[in-house]
């Protein structure tokens, strides 16, 4: 296949979420507006994650090519009036979480990091479906139910939280800072 043309190559291979999406927000803010950026990544994630993120900022995802491990996706930036970064409107911090968590048993915590990164370290009793299964998931969810969404920072949980309310559910909630500055119980492998 003959190459695209592309006006910036960031590479990102060998990042983890949510490393792919900081860089390409920086490289993108580089560029002018109709210019292509390709980013190379091996996480497996950032199909899912970097396509959302440029629907979440108005940058025109065009799409990904996948070469043996590495996945080259493109974006096209657009024009300052197209772009405008929307953030999830209902948003709690993890003390607020630890409360909410001690006095309701009707709340839905929604964990969307990959399956490793849950496997080590979760708070109990989270659902994990990570962001890019996400869409094909929606079934296991509730649509009456209150979820709470939490990643590592709250930038991935974002993505989910909006993706959530496109499609439907009205009772969504994003934790920030998320699972990295989390104090309260977790559990997993080494726990």
């Amino acid at each position: 296949m003959e190459s695209l043309k592309k006006d910036f190559v960031l590479d990102a291979k060998g990042l983890a979420c949510p490393m792919p999406i900081v860089k390409t927000k920086k490289a993108i803010n580089n560029l002018e507006a109709g210019q292509v950026l390709e980013v190379q990544a091996t996480d497996k994630g950032s199909k899912a994650d970097i396509k959302a993120w440029a629907e979440s900022t108005g940058h025109q995802y065009l799409g990904t090519i996948e070469e043996g491990e590495v996945l080259k996706h493109y974006l096209r930036k657009s024009t300052s009036e197209e772009a405008i970064e929307r953030k999830h409107p209902n948003v709690i911090n993890n003390e607020e979480l630890e409360k909410k968590l001690e006095s309701t048993d009707h709340v839905i915590l929604l964990d969307v990091r990959e399956t490793a990164e849950y496997a080590f370290n979760h708070i109990p009793n989270a659902l994990s479906i990570p962001l890019g299964e996400l869409e094909d998931r929606l079934n296991e969810l509730n649509k009456e139910d209150e979820i709470i969404v939490v990643c590592r920072t709250g930038n991935c949980s974002d993505l989910a939280a909006q993706k959530l309310a496109e499609k439907g559910f009205d009772k969504v909630i994003n934790v920030v800072p998320g699972i990295s500055q989390w104090s309260g119980k977790t559990t997993g492998i080494n726990n």
